[in-house]
């Protein structure tokens, strides 16, 4: 939290002059841990209620329960790209330089206008 950033704000909206020293501060901060502390319960309830919905549509399915996989772990030598990364990187290298050349283009017409 950025006190000046939100103190200007303050200021802009309403034309109230607020100190960082203000009390007020603390009930921004206050209402900060109180929303971390709210967001990390609903998760974990939508966690729980995820992997329970998880469970029964593997027993509706007839299925198996999930037994947890190891995540495999790349070799160091492992490329730093994938071929679709690539193609990707190539795309935007591409979209960047024809945009790159029409604002140069357009620039120079306007320029010889």
């Amino acid at each position: 939290m950025d006190q000046h950033k939100l103190r200007s704000h303050v200021f802009d909206k309403t034309g109230i002059k607020v100190d960082v020293d203000d009390p007020i501060f603390a009930l921004v901060a206050l209402n900060e841990a109180v929303l971390a502390e709210t967001v990390e319960r609903q998760l974990a309830l939508l966690d729980s209620a995820t992997q329970a919905l998880a469970a029964q549509a593997r027993a509706a399915g007839g299925l198996p329960a999930a037994v947890p996989q190891p995540v495999p772990q790349a070799p160091l030598s492992a490329a730093w790209f994938s071929p679709r990364e690539w193609r990707l990187l190539g795309a935007a290298a591409i979209v960047s330089i024809a945009s790159a050349l029409l604002v140069l283009g357009g620039a120079a017409l306007l320029y010889t206008l």
